[in-house]
């Protein structure tokens, strides 16, 4: 009788223990949920980069070279920390020491190596000032660019240029893009021959983006040098013109040849920024005394139906003699001249008020 309880209760600890394991393991039919996945490329722009004779002067070392890392130090990180980086380059460049100002400038090629260190990705050229030094300046501009990898578009040297790079394409974080750039003139100057600079034509700029394949990219960037020279606000050409772009797949806007901050727009269709004003020149004037590095963050999620952009705007101003481009961070606590100090404290509140006002 006793053995026949003990096996009774060995058979039921078995059951329960066979009960609780079934009881911890999941049901087959019910599904793990889904990792959701989100992608985030940070792509930073700056506004014009100039090359007054004054920074040139600046830039001049003891040897006889050029240095202009004192001039970006402090900016540098900006991009840096950026996946892609694109500038705005308003200059000619040229190593044989023939270098000018405005009204037709050309620099020394030690800005494209300045632009390396501070990890700029991509220059923009469609400019008014792309053909100051007719072909000849086109040539040895595009030739530093590539020699140190930095990519362009918006102005080539040649057909073969120009379909490698009129639609400058580039994969990031997963995220795919195509950048298209464009310019309302270039100061009366003909384009040389053999050359060829994108300018603001609907017709042309429509067929370049048609001829994207939207199933091929995911984010489509305009970079459009516009508007009228110091004004602070866009005018209408330029929101038609933003329009235009939009419909047509433009997601991300930038803008410059101002000179000065113009306002942004950030919504659901994507960005607009109407103008950076100036990354670096040596316009010391009241509102030309800086501009803006804008930072849009591309982000791509599993459950969103189309990318999301988060925008942020940083002030920079540039002081003189030694042209340092400064973020608040810096200049807040940086020690300068009355007269500076004055100078730096009007750009800032009157871009605060321009900006969020």
């Amino acid at each position: 009788m006793k053995r026949l309880i003990y096996i009774l209760l060995a058979v039921a600890l078995c059951l329960w223990l066979v009960l609780c394991i079934c009881a911890a393991e999941p049901h087959a039919t019910d599904k793990p949920k889904p990792m959701v996945r989100c992608d985030t490329v940070r792509l930073v722009f700056g506004g014009d980069l100039m090359q007054h004779m004054p920074q040139v002067s600046a830039a001049r070392t003891a040897d006889g070279g050029y240095d202009y890392s004192r001039s970006f130090e402090h900016v540098a990180r900006y991009f840096r920390e950026a996946d892609v980086a694109v500038v705005n380059l308003e200059t000619t460049l040229s190593p044989d020491g023939r270098y000018s100002g405005y009204p037709c400038f050309c620099s020394p090629v030690e800005v494209a190596d300045v632009m390396v260190d501070m990890g700029i990705d991509i220059a923009v050229m469609a400019n008014n000032h792309c053909c100051d030094r007719a072909g000849r300046g086109i040539g040895s501009t595009v030739e530093a660019l590539e020699r140190r990898g930095i990519r362009h578009t918006g102005v080539y040297v040649d057909s073969a240029d120009y379909r490698r790079n009129n639609i400058l394409r580039f994969e990031c974080g997963g995220v795919r893009f195509a950048m298209i750039n464009y310019t309302y003139g270039t100061n009366g100057i003909p384009v040389p021959e053999g050359r060829m600079v994108n300018l603001i034509d609907t017709i042309v700029m429509a067929r370049d983006m048609a001829a994207i394949d939207r199933d091929s990219i995911d984010c489509l960037v305009a970079f459009m040098h516009w508007g009228n020279e110091y004004e602070r606000r866009e005018n209408a050409r330029q929101r038609q013109l933003a329009d235009f772009l939009r419909r047509h797949g433009a997601d991300i806007i930038i803008g410059s040849h101002p000179h000065v901050i113009q306002p942004f727009v950030a919504d659901s269709a994507g960005v607009v920024f109407y103008s950076l004003g100036n990354l670096v020149s040596n316009q010391q004037r009241r509102y030309c005394d800086g501009g803006l590095i804008a930072t849009v963050d591309v982000i791509r999620c599993d459950t969103l139906p189309r990318l999301r952009y988060d925008v942020a705007a940083t002030p920079v101003w540039v002081l003189c003699p030694d042209y340092r481009i400064l973020p608040p961070e810096v200049a807040d606590t940086l020690g300068m001249p009355d007269d500076a100090r004055r100078r730096y404290e009007q750009f800032m509140e009157d871009t605060y008020t321009l900006l969020y006002k």
